[in-house]
């Protein structure tokens, strides 16, 4: 397989910050950004004005009726996937199974808006090219055996795994703000085929 590390120089784990003496990019968008990338880049700024419309309280709030969790544990756990990806690019293998999930996170929503951010300008340096290179994932699936399989797949298809799995964790925050009467941006936790569904339908007379 494909040394990855050696593919982009400037993916690394824990987010793809510049160096010491590197100023931040102007843009979050590469000029050759994809399709996925635009649409990382999407969720997380999604994930930005959630944070920017929630207080404190509501993103801490435990809520009985989702099993006594909060927004920011939910929040935190899409974090958690968005971090493994990019640390696994110079690991040369995705472990999911491998999450930090930092309390922090999903406790300080002021810390999950700076991490969404540095996560963010770490998917912004992937180049366009590396997305089609070969990684290995692991992910336990069998909840009897201890083993976690791996498995082949290409940096954009787990681009596109993470989007989706986003989204649908995004879909349940929807209904927690829903509890706490907090509003969500636009199009929020709603599957991209879904928009363009209804969108598609023609208008009731």
């Amino acid at each position: 397989m494909k040394q990855l590390s050696s593919q982009n120089a400037t993916v690394r784990a824990g987010g793809a910050d510049p160096g010491p003496g590197r100023s931040q990019p102007d843009s979050t968008r590469p000029a050759t950004a994809s399709p996925l990338q635009d649409a990382i880049a999407e969720v997380l700024r999604q994930g930005e004005s959630l944070l920017n419309s929630l207080s404190d309280g509501e993103y801490t709030r435990k809520l009985p009726n989702v099993f006594g969790s909060t927004v920011g544990e939910h929040y935190r756990h899409c974090l958690d996937h968005f971090q493994s990806l990019l640390q696994g690019l110079d690991a040369d293998e995705i472990n999911y199974d491998h999450r930090e999930r930092n309390p922090r996170i999903e406790n300080d929503r002021n810390f999950a808006l700076a991490e969404t951010q540095r996560i963010l300008r770490g998917f912004a340096s992937i180049s366009t090219p590396f997305l089609g290179c070969p990684i290995n994932v692991r992910s336990k699936v069998n909840y009897e055996l201890d083993a976690a399989p791996s498995i082949g797949s290409t940096v954009g298809r787990e681009l596109m795994y993470a989007v989706a799995h986003v989204i649908h964790h995004y879909a349940l925050i929807a209904v927690m703000c829903g509890m706490l009467e907090a509003p969500v941006p636009a199009g929020f936790g709603v599957a991209p085929s879904t928009l363009k569904y209804h969108a598609e339908q023609p208008k009731a007379a």
